[in-house]
């Protein structure tokens, strides 16, 4: 960003032929062309001391501020002072954004100074520097109160109270490309600042509720490691508390956390400002994106969305670590789901017990009833599976030739991970 700035305020050093200087509104410097004059006269006490210590007096700004550039919209002609240090007289270039006086361009007068065309040209790289110095503000500004509200709060007045409150902090903004990033678990209270994350209009943290528990089966003894679902590798789909017994804990203690993120996007075909922010903060967790929206009027849409391909990122790693909700499958149906239990057919196959049954028949559908694929897989001999899958008939009272039975086995069985 500051080479930006520098970019910038040489353009204008080059349009006038005289260098230039940025300061902010506080009168703080910020970039400033080079000086290459052997003229003495060209720094005078006041400018060699912004120069030097980035900052000018408050006595110095309450002069300059008394020729009404704070006000002003077009350039300024300021006077000599020797007594106040003002050896030189001075062009002001008012940098403003929406009528927002953000900083101001500095050059030295002389006679018989720049044109009225170079002066507006001049001004038009102000303002550019306006644009700039307004995203800094915006990026700077802590709008986790107000994402934190609108992701929180029930469709209804409230809803519509908090999605206000965010589109005034956010601005011109507020109308732009978005994609949210829901990141779980997240390890901390906080959320970093906008600054550490490029392309962040806002963050915050919210309650994250990740998928059950520790599996314990005839191959997972001890607790799964964060990140990985119930379930994974070795075919458990049991807990101590059954697989349905949300984890509201983060590992430390404590109740867990996801990190919500609001990315800017130049174009809806180009998700890469939200990976690589994904990419920047996901640590040792898992990262959902919902489908990018104009606005902000479906924000809740969207925190659902990336909320439930995080989930599911969670519970199948092979969607993950980074999931889009678009790729996640029928995960998208089933993360919509209203928590409830597994469904009496299928709640004794979800016992412990019965985890290398549980993981044959999970593999068997999802190889679409292909026994010889399924047991390639599996690594085992057919007839082994045929056993396997009378086993799951008797356990289940389903029909595994039957379409709909096999879709209820199908459906809860990956449920179950969620």
């Amino acid at each position: 960003m500051k080479g930006d700035y520098q970019e910038l305020v040489d353009e204008i050093s080059a349009l006038l032929g005289a260098p230039a200087t940025l300061e902010n509104r506080d009168f703080g410097l910020i970039a400033f062309g080079a000086h290459d004059s052997d003229d003495d006269s060209a720094m005078d006490p006041v400018r060699t001391r912004s120069i030097l210590t980035r900052k000018s007096t408050p006595a110095v700004r309450a002069w300059f501020e008394g020729f009404g550039i704070t006000r002003a919209t077009g350039p300024v002609r300021i006077p000599a002072a020797p007594d106040a240090g003002v050896f030189r007289g001075r062009v002001c270039l008012p940098v403003r954004h929406r009528g927002v006086v953000l900083g101001y361009v500095w050059l030295l007068d002389a006679e018989p100074g720049p044109s009225h065309a170079q002066l507006s040209a001049a001004m038009d790289v102000a303002a550019r520097i306006g644009e700039l110095l307004a995203d800094e503000e915006r990026a700077g500004a802590d709008l986790s109160r107000e994402l934190r509200a609108a992701l929180t709060a029930e469709r209804g007045w409230q809803y519509d109270m908090a999605l206000g409150a965010l589109r005034t902090a956010l601005g011109p903004d507020a109308e732009g490309l978005h994609a949210l990033l829901c990141l779980a678990p997240w390890p901390g209270e906080d959320s970093p600042s906008p600054r550490t994350v490029p392309g962040a209009a806002a963050l915050c943290t919210v309650p994250w509720t990740p998928p059950a528990g520790p599996a314990r089966g005839p191959r997972a003894t001890g607790a799964r490691s964060p990140g990985t679902a119930a379930g994974d590798g070795d075919g458990s789909y049991g807990g101590d508390a059954g697989p349905y017994a949300p984890k509201t804990t983060a590992p430390g203690g404590g109740a867990a956390r996801a990190l919500a993120v609001l990315v800017r996007l130049r174009s809806a075909d180009n998700l890469a400002p939200a990976t690589a922010a994904a990419g920047r903060l996901r640590g040792t967790g898992v990262a959902g994106i919902a489908p990018p929206r104009r606005g902000l009027s479906e924000l809740d849409v969207s925190w659902r969305e990336a909320a439930s391909a995080a989930r599911a990122a969670t519970a199948q790693p092979h969607l993950g670590p980074l999931a889009e909700w678009a790729a996640i499958g029928p995960y998208r149906m089933l993360t919509a789901l209203p928590p409830a239990g597994p469904d009496p057919a299928v709640r004794t196959l979800l016992a412990p017990a019965h985890a290398e049954l549980a993981r044959t028949t999970e593999v068997f559908l999802d190889h679409a009833g292909q026994a010889g694929r399924t047991a390639s897989a599996l690594g085992i001999h057919r007839q082994t599976l045929y056993y396997r899958l009378s086993r799951v008939e008797q356990l289940t009272g389903l029909d595994l030739d039957a379409g709909e039975d096999r879709l209820l086995l199908h459906m809860a069985l990956k449920a179950a991970r969620l």
